[in-house]
């Protein structure tokens, strides 16, 4: 017996036609469609995100305001706190958190320094784990866009471009076509041929100093999290403010320690 088959051309992943729930999908797909850059969207701005017909994107609105997924001004909708039932029933029984979480803060208190774990999807890469100290509360050491969950463009980070730099050149020119390479502040690069250049250079120093290409006054270090396979599921960084530390120091004192960790965390994910 055949059977017809769809493909996800992010993923790769595979699923029969007769297997597949279309309205689920644009359920999900409207939900991804709000962001820190529009919180608030009206039925024609998510018809134009999703691809959705206007009277399709109204009747899925109204459907999820009515679970409470959803508020609504009778204009404009976004998001409700309903939408952490899933990111928080992920960070308490994933694996790969809770291992990491007592390594971080470890490294967090050797160093006074913050520390995180950072999965690639699509064209953003989410914070999963992240160094936590109570003492450290009021230093201010955790720069901006570091908390669990918050996404962050891949192309402009030291944990994204490890994570790309893990691609073969093929993949890498895909991502690039889908995604491009957005200018966020003076430093990042745009240029395809250099990108490129960047990540095999990463690829074979196995590590990413990342500066000021995100945001600026910030610094980061990063390295690949290998599984049993050898496949990088995960990347590992060190983020500060350029004020409090060096290239030179990241690269002499804190390297050594994320290589470590990573090394220790393959048998674990």
């Amino acid at each position: 017996m055949r059977y017809d088959l769809i493909e996800n051309e992010v993923s790769g992943e595979t699923i029969k036609q007769d297997d597949y729930i279309a309205g689920l999908a644009k359920g999900l797909s409207l939900l991804e469609a709000f962001g820190v850059d529009r919180q608030k969207l009206n039925s024609t701005q998510i018809a134009e995100r999703t691809g959705l017909s206007r009277t399709a994107a109204r009747r899925y609105l109204r459907t999820l305001k009515y679970l409470g997924y959803l508020e609504t001004d009778d204009h404009y909708f976004w998001l409700t706190h309903k939408v952490l039932r899933l990111s928080s029933s992920y960070l308490s029984s994933a694996h790969l958190p809770k291992v990491v979480q007592p390594i971080l803060n470890l490294l967090s208190a050797q160093t006074s320094l913050t520390f995180s774990l950072v999965v690639l999807d699509e064209h953003e890469v989410v914070p999963i784990a992240r160094s936590y100290l109570p003492q450290h509360d009021n230093l201010r050491l955790s720069p901006y866009g570091m908390h669990l969950g918050n996404r962050l463009p891949a192309h402009a980070t030291s944990t994204g471009k490890v994570l790309l730099a893990a691609l073969n050149l093929e993949e890498q020119k895909h991502w690039v076509n889908n995604y491009s390479l957005k200018r966020l502040t003076a430093y990042t690069i745009q240029d395809e041929a250099q990108f490129y250049q960047v990540l095999a250079e990463i690829q074979k120093q196995d590590y990413c100093l990342s500066k000021e290409q995100h945001e600026l006054g910030v610094i980061a270090i990063a390295v690949p999290v290998l599984n049993a396979q050898g496949k990088a599921v995960a990347a590992l960084n060190c983020i500060a403010q350029t004020y409090r530390v060096t290239e030179e120091q990241l690269i002499q004192q804190v390297l050594p320690l994320l290589r470590n960790t990573a090394y220790e965390l393959r048998s674990m994910v």
